[in-house]
């Protein structure tokens, strides 16, 4: 009877646990508390150092005869007073709980930040607020239509610490304005309607919400439900729940993962490869799945065996798909912290949205075909470590199978187009699915001397195979960046970052009467490489007050990051940072 108790119990937990969950690819949020640390250090059991002796036989003391014959020196020897040795204190950094920037520079870019993080009770209760700001008013030369942009970001949290458990809820909101402003290089501005508008609008809604138990096989789990839309009558819902089970047996701990994720919109129009604007798009997509798994750890050895059984639903299409991805890898120090080994072989079924669409590209049309991406498998090796104490490295080859995985090609030119829309002249992106094999080298290493100086350097490079026999479109097949960041005393810092990004091919065509879209007239556009050099430099007035100002673009290079969109040149922004408590 108490065993049928016990299950019963177990049983009515199991449910309470699914309805908290977390979304792996949600991004990252991190709340920084900072409290003056108050030692405390017990009274230390002192040992008598002469022990008290209990002993029937004392030695009588003999009285010494002795004199001392003292004999006058003459000297002038005054021996020093001695002083104690002193440890040179450090001062102690002044912390604070809010700060404020603004920054202002040339195309009249303007940059304003805000945070703030409040705690009550002790710090069993946090309050996050964080605004951000960055815009851009200035026109590119040689650009017909208007070039300005701007991103506003506002984001508050609630978090609680309890006893065993931890809980957070926060909520956010976004507004992005960017224009369609890469039309062709052969158009003229004599060959503009009048009726264009290139503007597009981008808003956004969430509420999120987290736990973290201690002491219960419940571990984590997050929620989240987001609402996204445009200002071409686009719009897009969606609802996340995530959670993850340990459950800790002897030296192994079986973990089994919770995954639920809704993905629905619709677009206003059709793609632009149709010749007239038809009725527009609707998607709607349900994934549901577990994750079974085992960690082991032996000695240096630890070893994760797990696999993810996904079922797909497209709501829209009544259609159902059932997958089976693994997710298994490993890691053995090969010499503590000089060297470590890693290989695994994971995959899964990634969920595709206009929103992570249109931060990728913020120049997508509002008609896309959104559809999730099967990636089969990815097989991965590598070794990371020490060289030196302070130099690090990390090494790492893959090999990726995926199947449609969204590519970003030139939506074609439609002049028979009548919906009185702003991207279809060749102007704005589509997303093209494609099979894709890839095969990867990444590297990077990074010196950290001191605080007071970084400097890391990596690299990466793609080899793509399609399905389709076409370039893998608008994915480079080299990357690289450079940082070093450098505090040169109390006062100064100074650091710089630069960034290339290889050759490109996109492809450029145009909607003909009586033609299927793939065989519309077209030709391969190659966008060349680019270098991006960025420099910052700061002087701390005092501890409160920091002036700075940034450099962007030094070699002030009209390239594309995407075709027909050139970016700004040589820019400089320059401003103030201010802290204080509230």
């Amino acid at each position: 009877m108490k065993m049928t108790r016990i299950l019963l119990l177990s049983l009515m937990l199991i449910p309470m646990g699914l309805l908290n969950a977390q979304e792996k690819d949600l991004g990252t949020e991190t709340v920084t508390v900072v409290r003056s640390y108050r030692p405390t250090v017990s009274e230390a059991y002192k040992i008598r150092p002469v022990p008290s002796l209990n002993d029937s036989i004392v030695a009588r003391k003999i009285p010494i005869q002795y004199s001392i014959f003292s004999v006058p020196v003459a000297s002038t020897f005054v021996p020093a007073k001695g002083q104690a040795a002193t440890v040179a204190k450090t001062e102690r950094e002044q912390l604070y709980n809010t700060y404020a920037s603004f920054g202002l520079g040339n195309y009249t870019n303007a940059l304003a930040d805000f945070y703030t993080s409040l705690d009550y009770d002790r710090g069993k209760q946090l309050l996050d607020l964080g605004f951000n700001h960055f815009s851009s008013r200035g026109d590119i030369d040689e650009t017909f239509l208007n070039t300005d942009f701007y991103n506003t970001n506002l984001d508050i949290t609630y978090a609680r610490r309890e006893r065993d458990w931890d809980w957070n809820l926060g909520a956010g909101v976004s507004h992005r304005k960017y224009n369609w402003y890469g039309l062709p290089e052969d158009v003229n501005e004599t060959d503009i309607p009048g009726s264009i508008d290139e503007a597009q609008n981008y808003f956004m809604a969430e509420l999120k919400g987290g736990v973290d138990l201690s002491d219960s096989f419940f571990n984590e789990g997050a929620v989240l439900v987001r609402g996204f839309w445009d200002a071409a009558g686009s719009g897009e819902q969606r609802m996340a729940l995530n959670g993850n089970l340990e459950l800790p047996i002897t030296q192994e701990t079986f973990t089994l993962g919770i995954h639920i994720d809704y993905v629905g919109g619709k677009f206003e129009n059709g793609p632009l490869t149709q010749l007239q604007s038809e009725p527009g798009i609707a998607y709607s997509f349900l994934q549901t799945g577990i994750q079974p798994g085992v960690v082991l750890l032996r000695d240096d050895l630890k070893l994760e065996l797990a696999a993810k059984i996904v079922v797909g639903l497209d709501t829209e299409n009544n259609e159902t798909d059932f997958y089976i991805y693994p997710a298994v890898n490993a890691s053995y120090a090969l010499s503590e912290d000089m060297a470590i080994a890693y290989a695994g072989v994971e995959g899964g079924l990634v969920q595709n949205s206009y929103y992570d669409f249109s931060v990728q590209n913020p120049f997508v049309s509002p008609t896309l075909m959104v559809m999730p991406t099967d990636r089969q498998y990815e097989a991965y090796l590598g070794i990371r470590g020490q060289l030196l104490p302070e130099l690090t490295y990390n090494v790492k080859g893959t090999y990726r199978a995926e199947n449609f995985l969204p590519l970003f090609l030139l939506n074609p030119e439609n002049d028979s187009r009548t919906d009185e829309k702003g991207y279809y002249y060749g102007n704005s992106f589509r997303v093209f699915y494609d099979d894709v094999k890839t095969l990867g080298l990444f590297a990077e290493l990074e010196l950290s001397v001191n605080r007071n100086f970084t400097l890391g350097v990596n690299a990466t490079v793609n080899d793509y195979n399609t399905e389709t026999g076409n370039p893998a479109w608008n994915l480079p097949n080299l990357e690289g960046s450079l940082f070093m960041d450098y505090q040169i005393n109390p006062n100064w810092y100074f650091g710089a970052s630069l960034f290339y990004v290889g050759e490109r091919e996109d492809l450029a065509s145009a909607a003909a009467v009586g033609i299927p879209p793939e065989d519309f007239p077209a030709q391969i556009r190659k966008l060349d490489g680019f270098f991006d050099v960025n420099l910052h430099l700061g002087y701390h007035l005092n501890t409160r007050l920091t002036l700075f100002a940034r450099a962007s673009n030094l070699a002030n290079n009209s390239y594309q990051r995407w075709a027909n969109f050139r970016v700004q040149g040589l820019q400089v922004l320059a401003g103030a940072s201010y802290k204080f408590d509230l």
